[in-house]
């Protein structure tokens, strides 16, 4: 009887317990295979000098990623020669202006330094648990894996870059070159949410 009840009390627990949506700090972070605008496929295991990354969830049509674009160049170009660099992941390629034709003339018009994805099933989105475009993840090379650092927005004035009084992606990749403890790690994606295909 009592084993009974043990086995009742478990099955309870386990019903009422929250099911994980994606990644949290210090969670390690699976490698991903998705189409480049330049139509090569990119893993991050490609990157073997790499010591992290910067991964942001993004797209074409967002007012929010527009603002972001010459921000998310300068980070690239800052940080990829350091060992950071940025891979940018569209998760909303079935969406009108978000093709695989519309993201090869976003990223030439643009001049993307880095390369930009498309995650046609969304699987990486959801896997990480992406919400919102942009929406940044600071991964960190370790022994054990892709370590989570950094989960949010990049800064703390998406209108306006002139304005801007926290780099949270800076300050983490910052702090993980320099061997210290990232002191901000999570905050709130600022943006459009992701077009999910079954919403």
């Amino acid at each position: 009887m009592k084993t009974a009840a043990v086995w009742l009390m478990m099955w309870v627990v386990m019903a009422v317990a929250p099911v994980k949506n994606g990644y949290e700090i210090g969670d390690l972070a699976t490698d991903f295979n998705l189409k480049n605008v330049d139509g090569k496929m990119v893993r991050l295991a490609n990157y073997t000098d790499a010591r992290g990354y910067i991964v942001v969830f993004d797209c074409n049509t967002c007012p929010y990623s527009k603002a972001y674009n010459t921000r998310l160049l300068a980070l690239d170009k800052k940080y990829a020669p350091m060992g950071y660099p940025v891979i940018a992941i569209n998760a909303n390629t079935h969406a009108e202006g978000e093709s695989m034709n519309e993201m090869i003339a976003a990223a030439k018009s643009k001049n993307y330094s880095f390369p930009y994805l498309a995650d046609e099933d969304q699987s990486v989105a959801r896997t990480y648990g992406a919400t919102n475009t942009p929406h940044v993840f600071v991964l960190q090379k370790t022994p054990a894996g892709l370590k989570v650092a950094y989960i949010g927005t990049i800064d703390d004035n998406a209108r306006n870059a002139s304005k801007v009084k926290k780099n949270y992606v800076q300050d983490a990749v910052n702090a993980l070159l320099e061997g210290r403890e990232v002191t901000v790690t999570k905050t709130k994606a600022i943006g459009c949410g992701i077009k999910w295909k079954d919403a």
